[in-house]
């Protein structure tokens, strides 16, 4: 199986003090989980639920390379039910539609 990449940066969030990395870019890999329909452990059905797990991976990788390292990269193990033969949507697919979007 080949790796999957994530491309991260420093990102800040409205409503929330700090920073965390998200992905800026990705390939090779499910950048959105989508549990929205399953049911949750009490049986209810998810209705909003879809995980940022490009993103999730870009923040964890952040904590474990620490910003003042100079460490370019990190490799993650353990998520190879989330990594895809072909490069998938990317990065992109986090961005929400124009008319989600709350800022604008």
């Amino acid at each position: 199986m080949r790796p999957a990449v994530i491309v991260s940066d420093s990102f800040g969030r409205a409503w929330r003090s700090g920073q965390t990395d998200v992905a800026i870019g990705a390939a090779g890999l499910v950048p959105i989980d989508d549990w929205r329909g399953r049911p949750d452990a009490g049986g209810r059905e998810l209705r909003a639920t879809a995980i940022a797990v490009a993103d999730s991976i870009a923040a964890a990788a952040d904590l474990a390379r620490v910003k003042d390292s100079r460490q370019p990269a990190v490799l993650v193990r353990g998520l190879g039910r989330l990594v895809t033969d072909e490069d998938g949507p990317g990065a992109a697919e986090l961005r929400r539609a124009r008319d989600q979007d709350l800022f604008r």
